[in-house]
């Protein structure tokens, strides 16, 4: 399995941006896409984004589109994630995750240890 782990979460004011990072370790494959869930207390584990190992395809939750942007601009083991135009609605633990690809948490069988997002209104 591949190891993950998250960084960049923080406090931001509505309307700010802040950027995530997610660095993978261990045994890769070149085809587990990496993804991004968020998850509030007492909610269901929620998709974000996604993208295959290349980066060449990338998936979006509505609820994100047009203000987060998913990339693997570099090394293939970083993935990033810039939120821009942030909402207090966005304010979640966020993790990344390795696996199969879709929107579905079951397909994904590598979790990082989740880092925290608040925004501020």
């Amino acid at each position: 399995q591949v190891q993950l782990v998250e960084s960049g979460g923080g406090v931001v004011q509505a309307g700010g941006s802040l950027r995530l990072s997610c660095a993978a370790s261990g045994r890769t494959f070149r085809s587990y896409t990496m993804g991004w869930f968020r998850q509030a207390p007492g909610k269901e584990r929620e998709f974000v984004a996604a993208t295959n190992w290349s980066g060449s395809t990338i998936l979006y939750a509505d609820s994100v589109k047009g203000r987060f942007t998913l990339s693997r601009v570099n090394a293939k083991t970083t993935v990033y994630l810039q939120m821009n135009s942030l909402k207090p609605e966005d304010t979640a633990v966020y993790y990344c995750a390795a696996g199969f690809g879709g929107s579905s948490p079951a397909r994904y069988d590598s979790w990082g240890r989740g880092t925290q997002v608040t925004v501020s209104s």
